[in-house]
């Protein structure tokens, strides 16, 4: 059964305390998979995993998250999220006072050393409504400071709003490898292959073809975090051959999928 990403942090009751100090809490490695519905609270989230692999939706995306990145969640931001593989995770929560000065939307950042440093210090504190003592006041400034800096990277699938676009989108999600084409897609979504096609662009900045292979990749590394062989990947994701699947992979990433695997187990995610 999965295990809330937020269960253990509810049972302190903090998540939705407006204001008070920065909290940051850490999960213990687990090879149980994780999730939470969807949900908000009132702080600022900024979340990762050290080791292993998360999907993260809102309301217009879905984002995988490897270790060397993280999400940021503005406050009251509607969210879900679920892991993959062995999992060990941390959350930095922001009093919504604090978060004029961070990123308005929400986004996927790559980590800092610093920011990863400090949030391992600060996973340690006691929660507590009063103020921080000082020393604990600095490292929580400096981590709000990194959430500042940090550049947004764009790793999801942005979701079409369109609701006919949205049923295939939906239907590809769940089975990216399905062969149909573009035409049979328009017909049963009921409109025509050039609409399918303009809106796709128009709405999520990619072609069919191209949001379709992001998808069969973005669950290629979901499968990866699990430890399914490259060649059950392939063809579970519609590839005709593994060497297929390896060549559109290293395009995207910039390694073989082996490779990939060897990062996502490091505790630092490579």
């Amino acid at each position: 059964m999965p295990t809330s990403l937020d269960d253990f942090i509810r049972q302190h009751g903090f998540v939705d305390w407006p204001d008070g100090p920065l909290v940051v809490a850490a999960t213990a490695r687990d090879n149980r998979e994780r999730a939470s519905p969807p949900h908000r609270h009132a702080r600022g989230q900024l979340f990762g995993s050290t080791s292993g692999l998360l999907t993260v939706g809102v309301e217009d995306a879905v984002w995988v998250v490897p270790s060397i990145h993280a999400v940021w969640l503005p406050p009251h931001q509607q969210h879900w999220a679920r892991s993959h593989g062995t999992f060990e995770g941390w959350s930095v929560y922001v009093a919504e006072d604090a978060c004029r000065a961070l990123p308005p939307s929400a986004c996927t950042v790559r980590v800092s050393g610093l920011l990863r440093e400090a949030v391992r210090r600060a996973a340690g504190w006691p929660v507590r409504r009063a103020a921080l003592p000082p020393p604990q006041a600095r490292i929580a400034q400096v981590i709000v400071d990194e959430i500042a800096g940090l550049q947004a990277e764009p790793l999801g699938l942005p979701l079409p709003r369109d609701a006919r676009l949205q049923k295939i989108a939906g239907a590809l999600a769940d089975d990216p490898a399905d062969p149909r084409g573009i035409d049979a897609w328009a017909a049963w979504a009921g409109t025509s292959a050039r609409t399918l096609s303009r809106r796709f662009v128009t709405e999520t900045g990619f072609t069919f073809s191209a949001w379709r292979q992001r998808a069969r990749l973005l669950r290629g590394l979901e499968m990866l975090a699990a430890g399914l062989p490259v060649n059950a990947i392939a063809l579970d994701l519609g590839y005709a051959t593994a060497s297929a699947f390896i060549g559109v992979f290293r395009q995207a990433f910039g390694v073989t999928p082996a490779v990939y695997r060897q990062r996502l187990a490091g505790s630092e995610g490579g």
